[in-house]
């Protein structure tokens, strides 16, 4: 059968009662505590009796069904050696290192909640091998000679340290103060713990440690103090404050805010949430018994993970001092909490009334006597069961060499408190509430932490409520999980949830620009730059959309491109299309008078076949510019660019045909002049064909090595995708361009040259026009085509061939044209001899 050793007692912390297997004894305990008590030197917390967590030293027996506390120390080392060293000694007897008494032997120690008793503690036990289970905070042990004789019942830091992240990431608060205190774990926490917290996005307005507090004088000294904690505290803007301390650091939070308070600090306590780690519990002293407890409504903290034991709240409610009559601390706790007094002490003191039977526990508010259990008396309801799960294994495995002693009794053979270690670490059981008890590898409970909500209510007492669970062996993705619809917050935030950021988050469309000087957790946001989008909130840099989108107006969401090209569905287009189509028209019809009238003397002035192939010339370029109207296509565009250079080409180059025409019949006209030798249609022919072959050799050339090809321009207009056909190679364009203008240059100057020579017609005249008009074009026509995007830019050059072309047409045709249909009487050859004489 299962040996237990199970230590129950009213006087137990409140919610620190032990489910009794035998009935437990605290005499030798008490008698302890009431010295302590009668000097003054004992702290109260909530409720008087959890000085019992603060101190206490638990001592088992060699026989696992008596157990009993053996001794308890105050906060000051001496007194934690001095017990220590007294569970060395035969009992009632301080002689260290001297025990006789075999019937109380000393098999482990269960000890906390502050980490350094368990320090000095350990110094005196660890000589002896003794295990030691510590249910608060750990010490920090750099030797690990002793480490190896620490079992925690606390789970493991870091564990708590992720459950405080991720909580502080979930609630999204990320500008946050630090309150530690100034202890081997606090510093650890600050410069350890801390940096992982800002490596997460999460930053701080503060970091500071709590003012080491004597309660003589503290106080005063904090009143008059400018800079003090309680001045940066409640200074901060930080809505979330993360408390890093000790079981009584809610002693000095309580002090710290009663200081704010005293010196009027403008922020309220209730613009904090504070959220507590899971060594800090509700404490608190004598003094602060009528202080209000507002000041935690709506904090959040950690605690282990606990569940309610059965039978708990029955072993509280058995408690009084009549069922314990020689434990003498329950009557000064009775008198304290409830005011009163037993008969036996009412002698002088009149004001306070008789203790009565109706005194009971659970009619104590929770901040003077917590009814329900919690994670530190949970931890130790746990520490007593493996120690006696350990002893069963560890007599069980010793069975076989029990011997039979005096008077027929059996006994176990002797054995040594580090026998037990191998049993301990082995331990693994589940507890009565239905939780698996084991050790890891490092010596610390396999648990997790519970996320409490401290709730308060106007009658004193409070409520922890669990709202979240922080499980190292859940599955992944479900080792954190809160229920944030139940949290109560402080009432100052109306039952909103607090946002605790240094500044606004910056809305979509904006992205943060650093503080110069402040944590990187304050920024300005400063709107996206032209082009770019944010869509989320708080983004570090605004972004480009995709090719095929582009941003909207607000810059928080990309809106589809639309692709764009010169269509003949929209005016442009169909404005162009039709002045293609007219001057078409023009065109064919000039060319048809002058076939009609080829036999007049005007049309054969000058070589009327020049005349013929400039007009079908002009007609293909206009009928040219409709190619750049309409969708893209592979041989549209192969067709655009070299079609409208070799045609153009033709046209100058009969242009520049007749001009050198026209200076060369002038000069053949002199007496003794050789020029006749030059004159006629082979001279024509070979100015047309050979400039014309220049340019079709160019384009030949471009279509070889780099040929035009539809494409898609993603980024000249930013709301549109352009369809269009691209050059292939941009230098043979202007290339073709290049040669035009050349010819253009020499026709234009020959014909300027020779605009004063006498001709019925004065066709140099008006070549000189034509020149002039087609040359003007085409140079504006360069930084134009440059500065436009999308479908303009082929709007610009649609523009500019059918302006060049019908300025040849109007300049050198009209004026033949007006005289073939509106003046025929000047269209013969004696009109024309007469006027040259007038002329010479």
């Amino acid at each position: 059968m299962l040996l237990f050793i199970a230590m129950v007692l009213f006087s137990l912390p409140p919610g620190r009662c032990i489910t009794p297997v035998r009935k437990c004894s605290i005499s030798n305990l008490l008698s302890v505590l009431h010295k302590y008590y009668q000097s003054g030197d004992l702290i109260l917390s909530g409720i008087i009796s959890q000085f019992f967590i603060f101190t206490s030293l638990i001592t088992f027996e060699k026989y696992p069904s008596r157990g009993h506390f053996d001794n308890l120390v105050y906060f000051s080392p001496s007194w934690t050696y001095h017990a220590a060293m007294e569970l060395l000694s035969t009992k009632g007897i301080f002689i260290p290192n001297y025990k006789c008494d075999i019937q109380n032997k000393l098999v482990a120690t269960l000890g906390g909640p502050k980490s350094n008793f368990c320090l000095h503690m350990a110094d005196v036990l660890c000589i002896y091998k003794i295990p030691q289970l510590i249910y608060g905070s750990a010490p920090v042990m750099n030797n690990k000679n002793k480490a190896v004789f620490l079992y925690q019942m606390f789970p493991n830091w870091a564990n708590q340290y992720m459950g405080i992240m991720k909580l502080l990431l979930y609630l999204r608060w990320i500008w946050i103060g630090v309150m530690y205190v100034d202890n081997e774990h606090g510093q650890r926490f600050v410069q350890e713990v801390l940096p992982i917290f800002s490596k997460h996005g999460i930053c701080f307005d503060f970091i500071a440690n709590f003012p080491r507090m004597t309660f003589s004088s503290a106080f005063s000294e904090m009143l008059v103090g400018r800079n003090d904690t309680s001045t940066i505290v409640m200074g901060s803007t930080a809505k979330a404050v993360v408390i890093h301390g000790e079981i009584q650091t809610m002693l000095n939070l309580r002090l710290l805010l009663k200081v704010a308070e005293f010196k009027e600090i403008p922020m309220k306590t209730g613009a904090k949430v504070w959220i507590l780690t899971a060594q800090v519990d509700f404490t608190s002293v004598e003094i602060q018994k009528d202080w209000d407890l507002d000041f935690i409504h709506g904090a959040l903290s950690l605690a282990v993970h606990s569940r309610e034991v059965l039978g708990f709240r029955k072993c509280l409610q058995m408690r009084n001092p009549a069922s314990e009559k020689e434990d003498g601390f329950i009557g000064d706790f009775w008198k304290h909490a409830f005011g009163c007094s037993f008969s036996s002490t009412t002698e002088g003191n009149s004001d306070e009334e008789p203790c009565t039977e109706e005194d009971r526990l659970e009619n104590l508010p929770a901040s003077v006597f917590e009814m329900s259990m919690t994670g530190h008396s949970y931890s130790i309801y746990n520490a007593v069961y493996v120690v006696a799960h350990a002893l069963h294994a560890m007599y069980s495995s010793m069975f076989k060499h029990r011997v039979v002693a005096d008077e027929g009794r059996k006994k176990l053979t002797r054995h040594q408190p580090w026998q037990l270690h191998e049993f301990l670490k082995r331990v693994s059981f589940n507890n009565s509430a239905g939780d698996m008890i084991s050790f890891d590898q490092n010596g610390e409970l396999a648990t997790g932490f519970d996320v409490i909500n401290w709730i308060t209510f106007p009658n004193e007492s409070f409520l922890r409520a669990k709202v979240g669970r922080i499980d190292p062996k859940a599955p992944q993705g479900k080792v954190f999980t809160i229920h944030e619809d139940a949290i109560i917050w402080p009432h100052v935030f109306s039952q909103e949830q607090p946002l605790s950021v240094c500044n606004d988050k910056c809305h979509s469309g904006y992205r943060k620009r650093k503080k110069e000087g402040e944590p990187f957790c304050c920024y300005d946001c400063l709107p996206c730059p032209e082009g770019k989008i944010s869509n989320l909130d708080d983004m570090n840099d605004c972004f480009q959309c995709p090719e095929d989108q582009y941003p909207n107006n607000d810059q928080n969401s990309c809106l589809p491109k639309h692709i764009s090209f010169l269509s003949y569905k929209e005016p442009l287009g169909i404005t162009l299309a039709v002045c293609a189509l007219s001057f078409s028209f023009i065109t064919t019809l000039v060319l048809g008078i002058f076939i009609k009238n080829q036999e007049t003397p005007i049309v054969k002035a000058n070589n009327r076949k020049l005349s013929y192939v400039l007009l079908f010339s002009l007609l293909l370029s206009f009928l040219c510019a409709l190619l750049f109207i309409g969708r893209p296509e592979k041989i549209s565009c192969l067709l655009r660019q070299t079609a409208f250079g070799f045609i153009f080409s033709v046209a100058v180059s009969c242009v520049l045909a007749k001009t050198i025409i026209v200076v060369l019949a002038f000069m053949a006209t002199k007496p003794g002049s050789r020029m006749r030798n030059w004159m006629g249609e082979r001279l024509a022919n070979s100015i047309v064909l050979s400039c014309s072959f220049i340019q079709t050799l160019i384009c030949t050339v471009w279509l070889v090595t780099s040929p035009p090809f539809p494409d898609f321009d993603m980024h000249s207009v930013s709301e549109e995708i352009i369809l269009k056909c691209n050059e292939g190679s941009v230098s043979m364009f202007y290339c073709v361009l290049g040669y035009m203008g050349f010819l253009a240059t020499v026709s234009f100057t020959v014909a300027f040259l020779g605009r004063k020579l006498p001709d019925s017609f004065n066709e140099a005249k008006f070549i000189t026009f034509s020149m002039l008009v087609f040359c003007s074009v085409w140079l504006s026509f360069v930084p134009t085509y440059l500065s436009t995007k999308g479908k303009y830019t082929v709007a610009v050059e649609v523009f500019s061939i059918l302006v060049s072309s019908a300025g040849l047409l109007a300049c050198i045709f009209c004026p033949k044209c007006y005289i073939i249909v509106m003046r025929p009487e000047l269209n013969n050859k004696g009109q024309i001899i007469r006027r040259q004489n007038e002329r010479i």
